[in-house]
């Protein structure tokens, strides 16, 4: 794309000693907590009546707007009994002037988790925020920011997705306290509901890093346990605690591969009906994230949007949950048919499968058209650009001799091409396909229909960009109509912990940089792609450009690292 560019910087040294002192240190400190210690400058706890009251998974705060911001805590005595908390703003560290205050509770019904939306606060305008407890013993501070209203020059958003516990360390939040972003946006699995041991492998995990139930979570407590080992994760603490996030789910929130009516990890006769399963999920999201719920009486509806001023209007899309139809498995039909017949293509491009749903779509024309601002964002799960590869390519798994056999007839005139070369490059022998249907590949229709929505922003002067997450590696896509019309641009971001291509095609056999560059050849609207390294990215809008930057971190085994960026830009 003659609107891409890309930069790259090496070896921007971190040296985190001093942050590893510090998760020893916090750990030993909650340790202490629970054993009966009274802290109140760590906000790790409070004596209420004799008993601890502990603030032991930290603060944070969420979907902000331009007149308010979702404030969150969890605190807990060791009885049942509800502890009414005092939340508090000020302009300053120090709560030298309290601005804003209130009472919310923190009961055994919400997993004694506690969440209020603080209102009638400044535009663009920063704030400290804290919870105190009976007998004034105080929480973390932590640190939030309203949207802008009006002509914004700039804005930076750390884009997150895919963060295992027992994957990695989390050093992807660390990097991105210091990062300059203002705010965060989590693109989807911000837990993981597999058992200890499965995902990843006990030989893959990393040792320090248990989960917590060891069992697979499908009851409310099991959902509240798990989502509470990674709020008591010291760099998510750090994370929440400087900059309010936007979040989203995707499938392991809930289950592996979702959608509407089950999942391909949920099996009813063991575990009870989906419907039921999904409303524990959603209720306990609801109750550790801090989120705003846009309809109580529905928490399965959590698609929204944020407008920051005139320069981008970011539209967080639920593309799991809400409208999804079961997607199609890319290996084989429900005749057995797998890849290389070519009648396996209209199974797998099924014309009638819903991704949004009606509803939603129809939500987003609405809120893409009524918007004023230059830029139209969306916050989505899963990879949403055309990365399709040849199946001759794909049922081969790649091997070097199918991609050369691909690639050499690709480069052969098709006057002078073999009667296999012929075979190869005609779409209906030798279709292009997914390497996943359980990204947008798999609803074309869908897709297209987003993208129709996109090429008509056009003529509003308006430009359409996607953040994508869930395939733990990055990319990024050109957005393309059918008969090839660009109609944006998707920065995919690499996982936090999870796994990525590199535990399928080991390095040392396919290596990375071999790899990516074999993708790139075989497609046609991936213009970068990283398949081997963890981390997120820095996003900044401003009216004429949209900068990627993504941020590596060496290591995700140890919470010492470095960090190196690939920088792309696209001006629409």
């Amino acid at each position: 794309m003659d609107d891409l560019k890309l930069t790259s910087q090496r070896n921007l040294a971190k040296n985190n000693s001093r942050r590893h002192f510090f998760i020893t240190l916090s750990s030993v400190a909650v340790v202490v907590a629970a054993g009966g210690a009274l802290t109140s400058c760590g906000g790790s706890g409070t004596v209420l009546n004799g008993e601890l009251a502990a603030f032991n998974y930290g603060i944070a705060s969420g979907d902000p707007l331009a007149d308010r911001v979702i404030l969150w805590t969890h605190a807990k005595i060791s009885t049942d009994d509800a502890i009414d908390l005092t939340w508090q703003m000020s302009a300053d560290a120090a709560f030298s002037s309290i601005l804003f205050t209130g009472i919310v509770r923190a009961s055994k019904d919400t997993g004694f988790t506690a969440k209020v939306d603080a209102t009638g606060l400044s535009a663009n305008t920063e704030y400290f925020y804290r919870f105190v407890a009976p007998n004034n013993s105080i929480s973390a501070v932590g640190r939030t920011r309203t949207l802008p209203v009006g002509n914004v020059a700039e804005v930076k958003l750390a884009v997150f997705s895919c963060s295992d516990y027992p994957a990695g360390y989390f050093n992807a939040y660390d990097s991105a306290v210091s990062s300059g972003a203002q705010f965060a946006l989590h693109l989807g699995d911000y837990i993981y509901e597999y058992k200890d041991g499965v995902y990843p492998s006990a030989a893959t995990a990393v040792a320090a890093r248990i989960s917590a139930p060891a069992n697979e979570i499908v009851t409310l407590a099991d959902y509240r346990a798990r989502h509470a080992i990674h709020k008591a994760d010291p760099y998510a603490k750090a994370l929440h605690s400087r900059m309010p996030m936007i979040a989203i789910w995707d499938d392991h929130e809930f289950a592996n591969n979702a959608y509407m009516d089950g999942a391909e990890n949920h099996d009813p006769v063991t575990q009870g009906t989906w419907a039921a399963r999904k409303a524990i999920a959603s209720q306990v999201y609801h109750e550790w994230m801090p989120i705003r719920s846009p309809d109580a009486a529905n928490l399965l509806k959590i698609y929204r949007s944020f407008d920051f001023g005139n320069l981008l209007s970011l539209h967080m899309l639920d593309t799991r949950i809400i409208g999804r139809e079961h997607q199609p498995d890319r290996t084989v039909d429900a005749m057995g048919r797998d890849i290389a017949d070519p009648a396996f293509l209209p199974y797998a491009f099924n014309k009638n499968k819903q991704l949004l749903g009606t509803t939603q779509q129809t939500w987003l024309d609405a809120q893409m058209t009524a918007s004023k601002a230059t830029w139209q964002i969306l916050g989505n799960q899963t990879v949403m650009g055309r990365v399709q590869i040849a199946a001759s390519v794909l049922s081969d798994n790649l091997s070097t001799a199918s991609v050369t056999a691909y690639l050499t007839a690709k480069a052969t005139p098709a006057a002078l091409r073999t009667a296999t070369q012929q075979g190869l490059m005609d779409p209906m022998k030798n279709p292009k396909i997914s390497y996943t249907f359980d990204n947008w590949e798999g609803y074309p229709n869908a897709r297209d229909a987003v993208f129709i929505s996109a090429n008509k922003l056009k003529s509003a002067g308006k430009k359409f960009l996607v953040l994508s997450g869930d395939s733990h590696n990055a990319w990024y896509n050109k957005l393309t109509l059918a008969d090839g019309t660009v109609v944006g641009a998707e920065f995919a971001g690499m996982s936090v912990t999870s796994p990525g291509f590199e535990s399928y095609f080991p390095p040392a056999v396919f290596p990375p940089a071999t790899l990516a560059g074999t993708i790139k050849a075989l497609t046609d609207d991936i213009q970068y792609i990283d398949t081997a390294r963890r981390g997120y990215m820095l996003i900044t809008i401003t009216p004429t450009q949209a900068k990627g930057e993504f941020v590596y971190v060496s290591s995700i085994t140890s919470s010492s690292y470095t960090t190196s960026v690939d920088t792309l830009t696209y001006v629409g």
